[in-house]
C-alpha cells in the first residue's frame, strides 16, 4: 500500500490540478466548437521548444525553452483570434486542422535539423509517473494564475464562448477576448503536455466537459460534474495502470472514455419510456 501511495500520489495530484483547469477550459472549447485546438497548440509549443534548442542549445525544461514555446503559442493565439473575426468563409476548426498539419510538418523538419531532441516524443507520451516536485510547483503556479484570471474575467469570456455574434453585436472587443482565451489555454497546454502528454491533455480537456454537457447546461453544475469526472477517471486510470502495468496516459484517457460512455448509456436508459403494463 505504501508503494502504491508513494508512486501514484504525486501523479494523481497532477491529474487533479491539470484536469481541474483543463476541464473548465474544455467547456469553453466545446461551446466555441474548436475541439482540436489543444493538439494544434501542442505542436506550436513543440516548435518553440525546438527553435529555442536550435538557437540557444538549451534543454527542454529550461526557462528559455518554456519562453520559446510561449512566444509561439501567443503568436498562434493572435492568429486564431484574427481568423475567426475576419475570415468568414472558412470555419475556425478547419483553420486549426490546417495549422496543425503545417506545424506538425515544421516540427518534423526541425527534429531533423536538431538530432537527438526528444521533445516531440515526450509531448506525445508524457512523463506523468516521473513528475517531480519542481514540475508540480511550476504547474501549480501556472494553473493557479490562469484560474484566477479566468475567474476575474469569467463573464466576458463566457459571453464570447456562448454567442460570438451576439457578443460582437453588443460592442465587445471579440478579437481581443478571443486572443485572451487562446493565450490562457495555450499557456496551460504548454505546461500540461510536458507532464502528461498530448493524449492525456486532450482527454482531460474534452471528455469531462462533454460528460458534464450530458447532464447540465449551466456553468456551475457543468464545472462540478467535469471535476468529478476528472477525479474518477484519474483515480481509475492510475490504479488500472499500476495493477495491470499499462501506460498511464492512455489508461486515464480510456477510463474517462468509459465514464462518458456509461453516462450516455445511463441517460438513454432514463429517457426510455416505461411499458404501459408497468
Amino acid at each position: 500500500m505504501s508503494d502504491l501511495v508513494e508512486m501514484l500520489a504525486l501523479p494523481f495530484l497532477a491529474c487533479l490540478l491539470l484536469g481541474g483547469i483543463l476541464s473548465y477550459l474544455g467547456i469553453h472549447v466545446l461551446k466555441r466548437e474548436v475541439i482540436f485546438i489543444d493538439i494544434a497548440v501542442a505542436q506550436v509549443a513543440a516548435i518553440g521548444a525546438l527553435v529555442a534548442h536550435l538557437l540557444f542549445h538549451v534543454e527542454e525544461d529550461s526557462l528559455i525553452s518554456y519562453l520559446g514555446s510561449l512566444v509561439c503559442v501567443l503568436a498562434m493565439a493572435g492568429f486564431y483570434a484574427l481568423v475567426r473575426h475576419r475570415v468568414l468563409e472558412i470555419s475556425v476548426e478547419a483553420v486549426i486542422g490546417i495549422s496543425y498539419a503545417i506545424t506538425a510538418a515544421g516540427a518534423m523538419f526541425l527534429m531533423g535539423v536538431v538530432p537527438g531532441h526528444n521533445h516531440a516524443h515526450e509531448m506525445l507520451a508524457g512523463a506523468l509517473l516521473w513528475i517531480m516536485w519542481p514540475q508540480m510547483l511550476t504547474s501549480l503556479l501556472v494553473c493557479t494564475a490562469v484560474g484566477v484570471v479566468l475567474w476575474l474575467f469569467r463573464r466576458p469570456l463566457a459571453a464570447v464562448s456562448e454567442d460570438y455574434a451576439r457578443a460582437a453585436a453588443r460592442g465587445m472587443k471579440v478579437v481581443w477576448w478571443d486572443f485572451f482565451f487562446y493565450a490562457l489555454l495555450g499557456t496551460v497546454i504548454t505546461v500540461a503536455v510536458r507532464i502528461s502528454g498530448v493524449v492525456t491533455v486532450f482527454a482531460l480537456l474534452i471528455i469531462p466537459a462533454t460528460t458534464s454537457a450530458l447532464f447540465a447546461t449551466a456553468w456551475l453544475p457543468r464545472m462540478l460534474l467535469a471535476w468529478l469526472t476528472v477525479l474518477l477517471g484519474s483515480a481509475g486510470g492510475l490504479l488500472f495502470s499500476y495493477y495491470l502495468d499499462f501506460s498511464v496516459g492512455p489508461t486515464i484517457a480510456l477510463c474517462l472514455g468509459v465514464l462518458l460512455a456509461a453516462s450516455a448509456a445511463l441517460l438513454r436508459l432514463r429517457a426510455r419510456p416505461m411499458p404501459e403494463s408497468a
